[in-house]
C-alpha cells in the first residue's frame, strides 16, 4: 500500500466509522443474530489476491456490524461504558502510523517522555496526593486495563512483603491479598497468576447499606493471620465496585494497612474518573495512604480502549520487582539513570503510544469539556433514579453516587430477570445484572458519549411498560 493508496482509503474508512456513529441510534443495540452467524458468513480462507478497501468495508456492514454489541450506542446502560469519541480515534491511528515500540526510552523518547508529562496532568486533574507525581519518588504509566494495574501491584506488594526474596525465591511463605466480596474478579485472577492461588485471597465482609468493606473486619483478618504465621501482603481498596459503585472507608483502611505495613492498592477502574469534577471526589478522602492507584480512563473519560492509568508513590520498588535487563537492551540512556524504561512498571515487555490518544482528547476537550460529560451522567443517573424512586413497584438497591442505577421490581427474582430479558430484547435498550444482598438487581449504568435525557426516558418507558406487562406471581 503506498501513501497514495493509504491516503485514498484512509479516507474511506473515516467515511465508514463516522457513517456508523451517525446511525448508531437506528441500530438494535445488541446482534439479534444466533451464534455462529458471523463465522457461517465468512470464507473458508483468505483471499489468494489483494481486494480492494470498498470489499473490505462492504463486509464490514453486510457481517460484522449486525453481529456486534454496540458500546456507543446511546442505549448501552449495560457494563460501565467503554467510551471512544472522534479525538481519541485520531490518536490511535496516529500511533498506529508511527509504530513505534516504547518499552524503552530509547526506543521512542517522545514516546516515554509524553506519557509520563499526561499522567502528571491527570493526576493534577483528579488532584491525587503529590507523592504520585513524577517529580518526586512516584510516577504514573499506562497500563491496558485496572486488571493488569492490580497485577502489578500484586508483584509490588509480594516483593516488599518478601523483604527483597521474592525477586529469586519466589512464593516462599504463605502472603495474604485482602479485598471486600465487593471487589473485582481480576484480584482473585491477580493472586493466582502471582502463585498465590484461590486461598491467597481473603474476601473481607462489606456494611449491609453501602456495600464497602468493614475495617473492623479487616482489621480482625488481618490480626487472625498475622498470629497464624500468614504474612498480610496487600489490600485492594475499591473507589466505585462494579455491582453497585460503592466506595471502601479509605481513611479508616489506610491507618490498618500502615499499622501493619501492608501495600494499599486503591483500584477506582471506573469511578475515578468522576474525580476530574471537584464536588465528585469524595472517594478519595484517605488517599494518602495508597501506595497504588489506578482508573481507566477508557471507561468514562472518552479515551478508546486500552488505556489504563496506574501510579505509583515508591517508583524505585516498583522498577527493583519487574526489572529485568538482559545484554541486547542495555543502552547509554538507561545506564545513566536519567530516564524512565516502561518496561519495568509493567508485565510485558514492548508497549505500544497509548498516550497519543488520550493527548488527543485532552486537548480536544479540555478541563471543563470532560467535567461536563461527566457531570452530564451523574444527572441523568440520578435523574432515572428519581423516576425508580416515585414508582411503588420498584426500589433503589444501593446509592448512586456516580452514574450507575441499582434497582429492582420489589418481590422475587423471578420477575427481575425476566423483565431484564424482555427488555433487554426489544433492542433498543442494553441492561446488565447483579446481585445486591442475593437479591436479582438491574444495573442501568449512563455513560456512552451519545446518550441524551431523550435516551433515559425511552429506557424508563420501556422498563416501565414491559413491568406493567410481566404476568403476576401466584
Amino acid at each position: 500500500m503506498t501513501p497514495e493508496e493509504f491516503r485514498r482509503a484512509g479516507y474511506a474508512v473515516v467515511d465508514w466509522i463516522a457513517d456508523y456513529w451517525a446511525t448508531l441510534p437506528q441500530r438494535p443495540v445488541t446482534s439479534q443474530d444466533p451464534p455462529g452467524t458471523v463465522a457461517a458468513g465468512l470464507p473458508a480462507g483468505p483471499p489468494a489476491h489483494g481486494e480492494p478497501v470498498e470489499a473490505v468495508l462492504a463486509d464490514l456492514d453486510k457481517l460484522v456490524a449486525p453481529g456486534l454489541t454496540h458500546w456507543q450506542h446511546p442505549g448501552f446502560f449495560g457494563y460501565f461504558p467503554a467510551n471512544t469519541s472522534g479525538p481519541s480515534v485520531l490518536g490511535d491511528l496516529v500511533s498506529a502510523g508511527l509504530g513505534v515500540q516504547g518499552m524503552l526510552w530509547a526506543t521512542g523518547p517522545a514516546c516515554t517522555e509524553l506519557e509520563t508529562v499526561l499522567l502528571d496532568w491527570l493526576a493534577d486533574l483528579l488532584d491525587l496526593p503529590a507523592r504520585f507525581r513524577s517529580a518526586g519518588s512516584g510516577g504514573g504509566v499506562i497500563q491496558d486495563s485496572a486488571s493488569s494495574a492490580t497485577l502489578v501491584a500484586t508483584l509490588v506488594a509480594l516483593h516488599r512483603a518478601a523483604g527483597g526474596r521474592w525477586r529469586q525465591a519466589g512464593v516462599d511463605r504463605r502472603y495474604r491479598v485482602y479485598a471486600s466480596t465487593e471487589a473485582h474478579s481480576s484480584v482473585e485472577k491477580a493472586a493466582r497468576i502471582a502463585g498465590l492461588g484461590a486461598d491467597g485471597v481473603r474476601l473481607i465482609e462489606v456494611d449491609p447499606v453501602t456495600r464497602a468493606m468493614s475495617p473492623v473486619a479487616l482489621r480482625a483478618a488481618i490480626e487472625a493471620d498475622r498470629a497464624a504465621g500468614v504474612v498480610p501482603a496487600l489490600v485492594v481498596a475499591t473507589v466505585g465496585t462494579t455491582s453497585t459503585t460503592a466506595v471502601d472507608p479509605l481513611p479508616a483502611i489506610g491507618p490498618i494497612c500502615a499499622e501493619h505495613g501492608v501495600f494499599l492498592h486503591v483500584d477506582a477502574a471506573y469511578a475515578g474518573a468522576a474525580a476530574v469534577c471537584p464536588e465528585l471526589r469524595f472517594g478519595h478522602a484517605g488517599l494518602e495512604y495508597a501506595d497504588s492507584y489506578c482508573f481507566d480512563p477508557h471507561k468514562w473519560l472518552l479515551t478508546g480502549f486500552d488505556c489504563d492509568a496506574f501510579w505509583v508513590a515508591d517508583a524505585g520498588e516498583l522498577v527493583e520487582a519487574l526489572t529485568v535487563l538482559p545484554e541486547y537492551l542495555r543502552n547509554a540512556a538507561t545506564e545513566s539513570g536519567a530516564v524512565i524504561d516502561y518496561r519495568d512498571w509493567q508485565v510485558p515487555l514492548g508497549r505500544r503510544f497509548r498516550a497519543l490518544k488520550l493527548w488527543f482528547v485532552l486537548r480536544w476537550y479540555g478541563v471543563e469539556g470532560l467535567r461536563e460529560h461527566i457531570r452530564r451522567g451523574v444527572a441523568l443517573a440520578a435523574g432515572f433514579a428519581d423516576r425508580v424512586r416515585a414508582d411503588d413497584r420498584f426500589e433503589l438497591v444501593a446509592d448512586h453516587p456516580y452514574a450507575l442505577v441499582c434497582f429492582r421490581l420489589r418481590g422475587p427474582d423471578g420477575p427481575n430477570e425476566r423483565l431484564l430479558a424482555a427488555v433487554n430484547a426489544a433492542g433498543k435498550v442494553y441492561l446488565t445484572h447483579t446481585r445486591v444482598a442475593g437479591r436479582h438487581t438491574l444495573r442501568l449504568a449512563v455513560g456512552a458519549p451519545q446518550t441524551t435525557q431523550a435516551h433515559v426516558n425511552e429506557a424508563w418507558e420501556l422498563i416501565s411498560r414491559t413491568a406493567a406487562a410481566l404476568p403476576r406471581e401466584i
